[in-house]
């Protein structure tokens, strides 16, 4: 079109080129209004702002009723859709203001007042949420931001911001992923929408997904704390997790059970990957024979998720250690209803029923005349013993009693010396 209007003005007069001006800059100033210009027009300005709240533009819809208002003082229909606007926003104050101005125009009208009145409402339901959020009643504060502030400020990111919050808090992680998705549709650049899902994701033990979320944002802003606390948090536990397990792996034992602590201790509330640190540390106290500790060690996992067929095992051979042959029983059936084709948890729950059936006959400590606190070198030691003393070949001539007393020599060494050392 600017290439026309040049060849045009090159082949006119000067009356004639005063005459294109005019027209051509009358014609012009509705497509100025119409491409963002300010137009002078309130009406005009008035209606495309409501056009703008209908597709729910309210940055837009906010430009032109300010300046439709800055154009005609008077025009009241502009306060009160302002109002409204900023209402839906929660930018309470300013929203006030508009109503009253409103109504000093347009006074006792009824759906002015009524929108006022719903306007207190919300910012109190809103400060009365984060109140109880403070406190820890996070059940309560959800229905406020519910039933009150998002049902008259829909628009509300700051009530949006603290729902995804209390449904974390709450650990309904799924629902906090989804309330702040429909956030980052409106703004992909929220800096604390992406830290809250990204938080929902990584106590769903999705640290991949975690990761980007915390990634984007501190691309946006490198020196934001929360975003920088929760990336390198995240990144100093996965670190801590894999030294533990490639400890474990080539049979560094003692490091192994250390760098789990360790581990552990970033986050007691990531309950997602802390179940698996448990197991990882029990089996590992299981190897060393280290009953008590292991024991305590797979219940907590089982606190977390209590039909994890492993930590039921592992538990089971904890409390052979320890002598609970009662239990040791108990956690293997149960785990072996969980798994009926595992023929390895089958071979195990046998070994734990013999030594329950054994133990209700001999006190096999007493035969072989040691401690209940003797290690697997002294348990072999004593039997080598007591099985040279009463071989039935060097006691020729009490050689049945002899028979009898190397049985239960060695009905002892196999009930505890199996069970200090597991296979």
């Amino acid at each position: 079109m600017l290439n026309l209007v040049g060849f045009s003005l090159l082949n006119m007069d000067s009356v004639a080129y005063r005459g294109f001006l005019y027209t051509f800059f009358i014609l012009l100033q509705p497509l100025v209004s119409a491409s963002g210009g300010k137009s002078g027009n309130a009406a005009d300005l008035f209606e495309r702002a409501s056009q703008s709240i209908k597709v729910k533009h309210y940055t837009e819809a906010l430009d032109d009723l300010n300046a439709a208002i800055e154009a005609d003082p008077t025009l009241s229909e502009a306060y009160l859709f302002r109002a409204s606007v900023l209402r839906q926003l929660c930018r309470y104050e300013l929203s006030e203001g508009s109503y009253k101005k409103f109504l000093e125009l347009k006074p006792g009208h009824s759906a002015a007042e009524k929108e006022l009145s719903q306007l207190l409402q919300a910012r109190s339901s809103l400060e009365t949420a984060q109140s109880l959020y403070d406190l820890g009643n996070f059940t309560k504060s959800l229905e406020y931001i519910d039933k009150v502030v998002l049902v008259f400020s829909p628009a509300c990111t700051k009530a949006k911001l603290l729902k995804v919050k209390l449904l974390i808090a709450d650990k309904e992680y799924e629902g906090a992923i989804a309330e702040s998705g429909y956030i980052l549709k409106e703004d992909e650049n929220n800096l604390e929408a992406l830290l809250l899902r990204g938080r929902a994701y990584y106590y769903l033990a999705d640290h991949d997904v975690a990761t980007r979320h915390f990634q984007k944002g501190l691309r946006l802003d490198p020196e934001h704390s929360e975003l920088k606390k929760a990336y390198f948090g995240l990144k100093n536990l996965l670190k801590k997790s894999k030294a533990a397990e490639d400890n474990a792996d080539k049979g560094k034992l003692r490091v192994a059970v250390e760098d789990f602590k360790s581990a552990l201790a970033v986050d007691p509330n990531h309950l997602a990957h802390n179940v698996h640190l448990y197991l990882g540390l029990c089996k590992v106290q299981v190897r060393l024979g280290r009953g008590k500790d292991a024991l305590n060690s797979c219940s907590e996992a089982l606190k977390i998720n209590e039909e994890l067929v492993e930590a039921l095992v592992q538990r089971g051979e904890a409390k052979l250690l320890t002598e609970d042959w009662e239990g040791a029983v108990e956690d293997l059936k149960s785990a072996a209803q969980q798994s009926p084709q595992d023929m390895n948890i089958r071979e195990t729950l046998m070994r734990a029923e013999k030594a329950l059936k054994m133990s209700k006959r001999k006190d096999f400590y007493k035969i072989l005349g040691i401690s209940k606190t003797a290690s697997a070198a002294e348990i072999k030691r004593a039997y080598k013993k007591l099985a040279l003393q009463w071989h039935p070949d060097k006691n020729v001539d009490k050689r049945e009693e002899a028979e009898a007393q190397f049985r239960e020599i060695a009905a002892a060494y196999e009930v505890l010396f199996t069970n200090k050392c597991p296979k």
